[in-house]
Protein backbone atom coordinates (compact mmCIF):
# COMPACT_ATOMS: atom_id res chain seq x y z
CA UNK A 1 0.00 0.00 0.00
CA UNK A 2 3.15 2.29 -0.34
CA UNK A 3 1.86 4.26 -3.54
CA UNK A 4 -1.25 4.86 -1.30
CA UNK A 5 0.60 6.98 0.63
CA UNK A 6 2.72 8.50 -1.64
CA UNK A 7 0.31 9.06 -4.35
CA UNK A 8 0.94 12.99 -3.32
CA UNK A 9 3.45 14.54 -1.92
CA UNK A 10 2.05 17.64 -1.14
CA UNK A 11 1.90 20.08 1.49
CA UNK A 12 -0.87 19.62 4.68
CA UNK A 13 -2.16 22.78 3.69
CA UNK A 14 -3.56 21.65 0.27
CA UNK A 15 -4.82 18.29 1.78
CA UNK A 16 -7.10 20.34 3.85
CA UNK A 17 -8.35 22.67 0.92
CA UNK A 18 -8.67 18.96 -1.37
CA UNK A 19 -10.43 17.55 2.05
CA UNK A 20 -12.82 20.56 3.01
CA UNK A 21 -14.24 20.76 -0.46
CA UNK A 22 -14.19 16.93 -0.95
CA UNK A 23 -16.30 16.85 2.86
CA UNK A 24 -18.94 18.98 1.16
CA UNK A 25 -19.46 16.93 -1.75
CA UNK A 26 -19.26 13.69 0.09
CA UNK A 27 -21.09 14.32 3.48
CA UNK A 28 -18.71 12.33 5.68
CA UNK A 29 -14.55 12.63 6.57
CA UNK A 30 -12.86 9.94 4.45
CA UNK A 31 -10.77 7.14 6.16
CA UNK A 32 -7.94 7.18 3.19
CA UNK A 33 -7.75 10.05 1.10
CA UNK A 34 -5.58 9.55 -1.21
CA UNK A 35 -8.60 6.87 -2.74
CA UNK A 36 -10.05 10.58 -3.59
CA UNK A 37 -7.53 12.25 -4.75
CA UNK A 38 -6.85 9.41 -7.53
CA UNK A 39 -10.39 9.88 -8.35
CA UNK A 40 -9.58 12.99 -9.44
CA UNK A 41 -6.62 13.06 -11.38
CA UNK A 42 -6.70 12.53 -15.31
CA UNK A 43 -4.51 10.88 -17.40
CA UNK A 44 -2.86 13.88 -18.53
CA UNK A 45 -1.48 14.83 -15.59
CA UNK A 46 0.76 11.98 -15.73
CA UNK A 47 0.99 10.70 -12.52
CA UNK A 48 2.65 7.15 -12.14
CA UNK A 49 2.51 4.76 -9.78
CA UNK A 50 6.13 4.48 -7.47
CA UNK A 51 5.93 0.59 -7.70
CA UNK A 52 4.88 -0.49 -10.81
CA UNK A 53 5.50 2.45 -12.76
CA UNK A 54 1.85 2.44 -14.50
CA UNK A 55 -0.37 4.76 -15.30
CA UNK A 56 -2.37 6.83 -12.52
CA UNK A 57 -5.72 8.48 -13.27
CA UNK A 58 -9.62 8.17 -12.50
CA UNK A 59 -10.24 5.75 -15.28
CA UNK A 60 -10.09 2.52 -13.22
CA UNK A 61 -12.27 4.16 -10.40
CA UNK A 62 -14.59 5.35 -12.96
CA UNK A 63 -14.95 1.40 -14.09
CA UNK A 64 -15.02 0.43 -10.55
CA UNK A 65 -17.71 3.14 -9.70
CA UNK A 66 -20.18 2.60 -12.77
CA UNK A 67 -20.08 -1.21 -11.22
CA UNK A 68 -21.26 -0.10 -8.19
CA UNK A 69 -23.85 1.92 -8.94
CA UNK A 70 -25.27 -0.31 -11.45
CA UNK A 71 -25.71 -2.78 -8.66
CA UNK A 72 -27.21 -0.67 -6.23
CA UNK A 73 -29.76 1.03 -8.86
CA UNK A 74 -30.26 -2.49 -10.05
CA UNK A 75 -31.03 -3.81 -5.98
CA UNK A 76 -33.36 -0.38 -6.03
CA UNK A 77 -35.66 -1.11 -9.11
CA UNK A 78 -35.76 -5.02 -8.00
CA UNK A 79 -37.30 -3.74 -5.10
CA UNK A 80 -38.99 -0.72 -6.25
CA UNK A 81 -41.06 -2.80 -8.85
CA UNK A 82 -41.63 -6.16 -8.32
CA UNK A 83 -43.93 -6.43 -11.36
CA UNK A 84 -41.16 -5.46 -13.57
CA UNK A 85 -39.97 -8.32 -15.87
CA UNK A 86 -36.24 -8.10 -17.10
CA UNK A 87 -36.42 -5.93 -19.86
CA UNK A 88 -38.37 -3.34 -18.22
CA UNK A 89 -35.57 -3.24 -15.20
CA UNK A 90 -33.15 -3.37 -17.66
CA UNK A 91 -34.77 0.05 -19.66
CA UNK A 92 -35.37 1.40 -15.98
CA UNK A 93 -31.56 1.20 -14.75
CA UNK A 94 -30.21 2.64 -18.40
CA UNK A 95 -32.33 5.88 -18.30
CA UNK A 96 -30.92 6.28 -14.71
CA UNK A 97 -27.28 5.33 -15.62
CA UNK A 98 -27.68 7.24 -18.57
CA UNK A 99 -24.37 9.67 -19.67
CA UNK A 100 -26.34 12.74 -19.88
CA UNK A 101 -27.74 12.14 -16.87
CA UNK A 102 -24.70 11.16 -14.81
CA UNK A 103 -22.82 14.35 -16.56
CA UNK A 104 -25.64 16.08 -14.57
CA UNK A 105 -24.68 14.81 -11.68
CA UNK A 106 -21.32 15.54 -11.72
CA UNK A 107 -21.93 18.85 -12.77
CA UNK A 108 -24.54 19.54 -10.25
CA UNK A 109 -21.78 18.57 -7.14
CA UNK A 110 -19.33 21.11 -9.46
CA UNK A 111 -16.74 18.10 -9.70
CA UNK A 112 -14.58 19.76 -12.13
CA UNK A 113 -12.70 21.97 -10.09
CA UNK A 114 -11.04 19.70 -8.12
CA UNK A 115 -9.85 17.35 -11.54
CA UNK A 116 -5.77 17.38 -11.34
CA UNK A 117 -5.08 17.89 -15.43
CA UNK A 118 -2.54 19.14 -17.89
CA UNK A 119 -5.07 20.35 -19.99
CA UNK A 120 -7.16 23.05 -19.84
CA UNK A 121 -10.75 22.37 -18.57
CA UNK A 122 -12.20 24.16 -21.32
CA UNK A 123 -10.48 20.95 -23.39
CA UNK A 124 -12.44 18.45 -21.38
CA UNK A 125 -15.44 16.78 -23.13
CA UNK A 126 -18.77 16.79 -21.56
CA UNK A 127 -18.40 13.11 -20.45
CA UNK A 128 -15.90 14.09 -17.68
CA UNK A 129 -18.31 15.20 -15.42
CA UNK A 130 -20.16 11.26 -15.21
CA UNK A 131 -16.99 10.09 -15.52
CA UNK A 132 -15.11 11.56 -12.63
CA UNK A 133 -18.56 11.27 -10.64
CA UNK A 134 -18.31 7.47 -11.37
CA UNK A 135 -14.54 7.37 -9.80
CA UNK A 136 -15.54 9.47 -6.65
CA UNK A 137 -18.05 6.40 -6.47
CA UNK A 138 -15.30 3.67 -6.72
CA UNK A 139 -13.40 5.74 -4.35
CA UNK A 140 -16.00 5.46 -1.45
CA UNK A 141 -16.52 1.98 -2.22
CA UNK A 142 -12.84 1.51 -1.39
CA UNK A 143 -12.67 3.69 1.59
CA UNK A 144 -15.54 2.98 3.36
CA UNK A 145 -17.48 -0.21 1.68
CA UNK A 146 -20.33 -1.21 0.22
CA UNK A 147 -22.65 0.33 2.71
CA UNK A 148 -21.61 4.04 2.90
CA UNK A 149 -21.35 3.92 -1.03
CA UNK A 150 -24.70 2.44 -1.21
CA UNK A 151 -26.13 5.05 1.48
CA UNK A 152 -23.85 8.03 -1.13
CA UNK A 153 -25.81 6.94 -4.27
CA UNK A 154 -29.22 6.80 -2.76
CA UNK A 155 -28.75 10.64 -0.86
CA UNK A 156 -27.07 11.45 -4.65
CA UNK A 157 -28.73 10.06 -7.20
CA UNK A 158 -32.14 7.89 -5.91
CA UNK A 159 -34.00 9.96 -3.52
CA UNK A 160 -33.85 13.33 -5.81
CA UNK A 161 -33.87 12.05 -8.98
CA UNK A 162 -35.61 8.67 -9.82
CA UNK A 163 -39.12 8.95 -9.81
CA UNK A 164 -39.95 5.41 -11.71
CA UNK A 165 -43.67 6.96 -13.18
CA UNK A 166 -41.67 9.70 -14.94
CA UNK A 167 -38.72 7.53 -16.20
CA UNK A 168 -41.26 5.32 -18.03
CA UNK A 169 -41.78 8.08 -20.18
CA UNK A 170 -38.04 9.50 -20.73
CA UNK A 171 -36.31 9.36 -23.78
CA UNK A 172 -32.46 8.60 -23.43
CA UNK A 173 -31.76 8.16 -27.14
CA UNK A 174 -33.22 10.28 -29.49
CA UNK A 175 -31.37 8.71 -32.39
CA UNK A 176 -32.15 5.43 -31.16
CA UNK A 177 -35.88 6.25 -31.34
CA UNK A 178 -35.56 7.66 -34.31
CA UNK A 179 -33.63 5.11 -36.49
CA UNK A 180 -36.67 2.84 -35.03
CA UNK A 181 -39.02 4.89 -36.55
CA UNK A 182 -37.74 4.80 -39.56
CA UNK A 183 -36.95 1.46 -39.93
CA UNK A 184 -40.21 0.75 -39.14
CA UNK A 185 -41.99 3.15 -41.69
CA UNK A 186 -39.41 2.11 -44.31
CA UNK A 187 -37.91 5.82 -44.29
CA UNK A 188 -34.55 6.44 -45.81
CA UNK A 189 -32.50 8.39 -43.45
CA UNK A 190 -28.56 9.39 -43.36
CA UNK A 191 -26.41 11.36 -40.94
CA UNK A 192 -23.79 13.71 -42.92
CA UNK A 193 -21.08 13.95 -40.13
CA UNK A 194 -17.79 16.60 -40.65
CA UNK A 195 -15.84 18.49 -38.46
CA UNK A 196 -16.64 22.30 -37.71
CA UNK A 197 -14.07 24.01 -35.69
CA UNK A 198 -14.91 27.40 -37.01
CA UNK A 199 -13.55 30.09 -34.33
CA UNK A 200 -14.33 27.88 -31.46
CA UNK A 201 -10.48 27.03 -29.56
CA UNK A 202 -12.02 23.71 -29.22
CA UNK A 203 -12.71 21.11 -32.37
CA UNK A 204 -16.59 20.26 -32.70
CA UNK A 205 -18.12 18.76 -35.32
CA UNK A 206 -21.29 19.46 -37.22
CA UNK A 207 -23.96 16.77 -38.71
CA UNK A 208 -26.94 17.23 -40.97
CA UNK A 209 -29.69 14.25 -41.15
CA UNK A 210 -31.50 14.16 -43.91
CA UNK A 211 -34.90 11.92 -44.13
CA UNK A 212 -35.49 10.36 -48.16
CA UNK A 213 -32.94 12.74 -49.38
CA UNK A 214 -34.03 16.10 -47.82
CA UNK A 215 -32.37 17.75 -45.52
CA UNK A 216 -34.34 17.44 -41.90
CA UNK A 217 -32.08 19.14 -39.21
CA UNK A 218 -28.57 20.23 -37.98
CA UNK A 219 -26.41 19.70 -35.34
CA UNK A 220 -23.37 20.98 -33.81
CA UNK A 221 -21.21 19.57 -30.62
CA UNK A 222 -17.30 18.68 -29.48
CA UNK A 223 -17.99 14.95 -30.31
CA UNK A 224 -19.65 13.15 -33.45
CA UNK A 225 -21.93 11.32 -31.19
CA UNK A 226 -23.21 14.29 -29.73
CA UNK A 227 -23.71 16.20 -32.68
CA UNK A 228 -25.77 13.19 -34.17
CA UNK A 229 -27.90 12.87 -30.89
CA UNK A 230 -28.50 16.82 -31.09
CA UNK A 231 -29.94 16.81 -34.44
CA UNK A 232 -32.15 13.28 -34.08
CA UNK A 233 -33.50 15.39 -30.96
CA UNK A 234 -33.98 18.28 -33.48
CA UNK A 235 -35.78 15.77 -36.01
CA UNK A 236 -38.11 14.03 -33.16
CA UNK A 237 -39.51 17.28 -32.35
CA UNK A 238 -40.26 18.22 -35.73
CA UNK A 239 -41.87 14.61 -36.32
CA UNK A 240 -43.39 14.30 -33.26
CA UNK A 241 -46.77 14.16 -34.05
CA UNK A 242 -46.43 11.40 -36.35
CA UNK A 243 -43.64 9.45 -34.49
CA UNK A 244 -45.89 9.62 -31.08
CA UNK A 245 -49.19 8.24 -33.00
CA UNK A 246 -47.43 5.80 -34.92
CA UNK A 247 -45.24 4.18 -31.68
Amino acid sequence: MNFIRTLFKKSPASDNVFLAALKKIIGFSPNELAYYKKAFIHRSAQQFNQDTGHPISYERLEFLGDAMLSAVIASHLFKEVPAGNEGYLTQMRSKIVSREHLNELGRDLDLLPLVKSNLSKSKFGENIHGNIFEALIGAIYLDKGYAYCEQFIYQRVIDPYVDVRKLEGKITSYKSLFIEWCQKHKKVFRYEVYEDTGNDPVKHFAVKLFLDDKLLTKGRATAKKKAEEIASKRAYYTLQKNIVKTQ
